[in-house]
């Protein structure tokens, strides 16, 4: 008679086992419920539940990549652009990951969109193009707090694309075009501001030793003497007093 049982019996205990023992991989956990209140984490590794009673939620630990689509979002400057981005995430507290938010991987991907469009639309056009380390670093840090108490840890964003239409384009190129002219500009007026000033101490300076002025005189009208093989006769009467001037300037 008892041995009409056994082998139910067995197959029970069998089934009862099987539902009681759990494995985990080395980058998974699992949050236990036990009677619907938190019990704890178990992994990795083997380790027994109790069926019926005790429910499993397992988790990934292992770095998520978030795929953020195109959007169209407004800069500061009320330029529109298309951006999108990754964001990498993994997750540290399992047990926060499933009490504190509904689906964690769903709510983190809307913050990253989210938080995409605010962080780009109180920059620029120029820095959203020019500084995207800066803007990565931005976004991750906002992420990474805002996911904080869901045991969630942002470990990177990178903007991937930034598209501008092509009537913008050409606005760039022609402020790029301008600003090319303006600095030219500005190179040509510090010259010509220099110049301006070494003729004004010359002319100081003629003006404080008349002599120089004769001196000057006197080299440019041998230099094309020089050239059209003339000879040159002084009548000037300081011709002694420029002599020295002369020997003076040689000297220094």
């Amino acid at each position: 008679m008892i041995e009409e049982y056994i082998i139910p019996i067995l197959v029970i205990a069998v089934i009862i086992l099987s539902q009681s023992l759990k494995m985990v991989k080395e980058y998974e956990r699992v949050v236990i419920f036990r009677l619907g209140r938190l019990s704890g984490v178990k992994g990795p590794g083997l380790f027994l539940i109790i069926p019926i009673i005790d429910s499993v939620v397992k988790i990934d630990l292992r770095v998520v990549t978030i795929d953020v689509p195109k959007q169209a979002v407004i800069t500061k400057d009320n330029v529109t652009v298309a951006v999108d981005a990754v964001i990498y995430y993994r997750v540290l507290k399992p047990a926060a990951a499933v009490t504190e938010v509904e689906n964690y991987k769903f709510a983190t991907a809307m913050l990253s969109q989210t938080t995409l469009r605010d962080v780009i639309g109180q920059i620029e056009l120029d820095d959203v193009l020019s500084k995207r380390d800066t803007i990565n670093k931005d976004i991750q840090e906002l992420l990474d707090a805002s996911t904080d108490p869901w045991g969630i840890k942002v470990t990177a964003v990178t903007l991937r694309d930034v598209s501008i239409d092509e009537t913008m384009l050409r606005a760039i190129a022609k402020q790029a075009e301008a600003e090319r002219e303006k600095r030219a500009r500005i190179i040509l007026s510090e010259g010509e501001f220099l110049a301006a000033e070494k003729m004004r101490q010359a002319a100081q300076l003629y003006q404080d030793m008349p002599a120089a002025i004769k001196l000057r005189e006197f080299q440019t009208i041998a230099e094309v003497a020089r050239e059209k093989n003339l000879i040159v006769i002084s009548t000037s009467s300081n011709t002694a007093e420029i002599a020295a001037l002369s020997k003076a300037f040689s000297q220094k």
